[in-house]
């Protein structure tokens, strides 16, 4: 919705309406004030069209997602560096289904940009571990699975990767 420096000089700016509000003793003002400043500072950190675009894919929702992603109109300049890595994540997870070229490029973008959860560096490397089987790099989707299995701590991806090794093994 806003530049990332907008969001920061429209928190700075409502804290300082809240400073005013405490020292006219209007203190659930302030409080209320300084809420809706946390606000800007959360969706500096977090932008809320990624997060939208996430909640639509919680629910399977592809085109919605890619509609909230759309309204992203430059990430380079209005996101922060694991914003950019998130928005070239969700990028390569909607196009991985038709175009596995552009998807891989997304993923590789998305690592290297950095992404927060290591699960989702995890989702990251077996979609690009998937991606290289299917054009027969064998070695490398072998190295990149090994990196996600060192990344998936709870074993949320146990499946998916032993489906993927029984699939190396047909190679």
């Amino acid at each position: 919705m806003f530049h990332k420096n907008i969001k920061l000089a429209l928190a700075v700016l409502i804290t300082i309406w809240a400073i005013y509000e405490f020292s006219q003793v209007h203190i659930m003002n302030g409080i209320s004030i300084l809420l809706l400043a946390g606000i800007f500072v959360l969706f500096y950190f977090k932008n809320e069209f990624i997060l939208l675009a996430f909640l639509q894919l919680r629910k399977q929702n592809f085109p919605g997602a890619q509609k909230w992603l759309a309204y992203i109109k430059n990430p380079e300049a209005a996101l922060t560096q694991k914003q950019h890595g998130y928005y070239n994540f969700l990028q390569g997870l909607m196009v991985s289904q038709t175009n596995i070229s552009l998807a891989e490029k997304y993923f590789k973008t998305a690592i290297k940009l950095g992404l927060s959860m290591n699960h989702d560096l995890a989702l990251a490397k077996m979609q690009l571990a998937g991606i290289a089987m299917t054009k027969r790099r064998k070695r490398e989707a072998t190295m990149l699975l090994a990196e996600a299995k060192k990344l998936d701590k709870q074993g949320m991806f146990k499946e998916q990767m032993n489906q993927l090794k029984q699939q190396m093994k047909k190679i």
